[in-house]
């Protein structure tokens, strides 16, 4: 019986809350599907394509724009279901651990923050829903306007589970001295919170850009604001302490991910700037220019490749990659990984299509439209190569042999 629990067993297993980004990075990846229906799909009167566009564009499209549409239908439908796979097993599993003396051990010390990885899954888990519906489901948009309260509410449920356990964590860290393990600080860790806050922010500015009520676009606007400036006074104070705590103990190996992990929190901040300015747009006559967007879309994109770059420098010189990556060593915080090239793919479509192409800079689906593409769709693969080989090291029975990371 033992050998066969040697043979079965899986370094999943050794559970721990920060494989809630197991689902978040198949929900980012199915996202990214959507962005080749977002700006390559007409879709005449709404900000998004929905179900009748895709059926118009798959009956009257040409052949690259039916595949087009196709792979994204397809994309979407297998990624969202891993994302609400994991969801689930992560659900289930959380419950389990919450029983264990690892977790009040964990409630104890710096890794506390890790538990804001569930509200963070469930708040990209309710975005994931929202695609679904608007690719799968026929005349949705007839009732839309009665989703986005409830989309509303379901945000706001989660932005209560996630400030409860950031309170948690403030009120015993900064109640009293030296409970917080600065030496231990050495990482982007402490910015999950940030990430949280930020992509309930942006859930929660969504109807900004897509609801025809002015009461519904402004409570999105202001609560959306609420959120992402929070979001962003927590992503400045963390990185700053972490940065200093970095240069002085050198970064933690097996959180090495977490330095590109302001590249995701941008993308989900930048696109809540996005939606709020269409709703102020749209709904309250307040009006900005496409060259103000793409530079703004700029500027955001640069921060992007400075972490993204900052990163892959200090994991090639850990030799990261070559041990919980493409070796035998397993360990959860590799996940990260996903996050940042989901969130860098994503970016440049809107850079592309709400920047370059809003502004006249490039024209669409010219020369010069296809390599910046390029460019979104290699990281999408790149993200997608890693859920893939993440998941079989995880998830795939193993020897007696490999033994999980702390």
């Amino acid at each position: 019986m033992a050998r066969t629990d040697a043979l079965t067993r899986k370094p999943a297993d050794a559970y721990a809350p920060i494989y809630f980004l197991q689902s978040l990075g198949a929900g980012g990846i199915a996202v990214t599907f959507f962005m080749f229906l977002m700006f390559w799909v007409p879709h005449p009167g709404r900000p998004v394509p929905i179900f009748e566009d895709l059926m118009a564009a798959w009956a009257t499209g040409n052949p690259w724009q039916q595949a087009a549409v196709a792979v994204s239908m397809a994309g979407i439908a297998v990624f969202a279901y891993l994302n609400i796979k994991s969801l689930i097993w992560n659900l289930a599993r959380y419950a389990e651990f919450k029983k264990t003396a690892a977790y009040e051990s964990l409630r104890t010390s710096n890794g506390e923050t890790t538990l804001l990885a569930m509200p963070l899954a469930l708040a990209m888990s309710v975005n994931v829903g929202f695609i679904l519906g608007l690719v799968f489901v026929p005349q949705l948009w007839t009732v839309v306007e009665y989703l986005f309260p409830l989309a509303m509410v379901a945000f706001g449920l989660i932005a209560v589970i996630a400030f409860r356990l950031i309170a948690d964590f403030l009120g015993r860290v900064l109640s009293k001295g030296g409970i917080f393990d600065v030496t231990a600080h050495n990482s982007f860790a402490q910015l999950l919170p940030a990430f949280t806050v930020a992509m309930i922010a942006v859930g929660f500015s969504a109807p900004a850009a897509m609801s025809t009520n002015a009461t519904t676009v402004g409570a999105s606007l202001i609560l959306s604001t609420v959120l992402g400036t929070i979001a962003i006074l927590y992503t400045l104070f963390a990185a700053v302490t972490a940065f200093s705590s970095m240069l002085h103990y050198g970064t933690a190996r097996e959180a090495g991910p977490t330095l590109m992990i302001i590249v995701p929190i941008v993308t989900v901040l930048g696109i809540m700037f996005v939606r709020q300015d269409h709703g102020l747009h749209t709904t309250f006559d307040a009006h900005g220019n496409a060259g103000e967007t793409m530079v703004f879309l700029a500027r955001l994109l640069s921060i992007q490749v400075a972490f993204l770059g900052l990163g892959m420098v200090v994991l090639k010189a850990q030799g990261y990659f070559n041990d919980f990556v493409m070796g035998s060593k397993t360990s959860a915080g590799s996940y990260a990984l996903v996050c940042p090239f989901v969130a860098f793919s994503v970016m440049l479509h809107f850079f592309i299509n709400k920047g370059l192409v809003a502004a006249n800079v490039i024209e669409k689906f010219g020369t010069g439209y296809w390599v910046w593409t390029a460019l979104a769709i290699a990281s999408q693969l790149v993200a997608i190569a890693l859920v893939a080989r993440l998941n079989r090291q995880h998830f795939a029975p193993v020897g007696a042999a490999a033994v999980p990371a702390e």
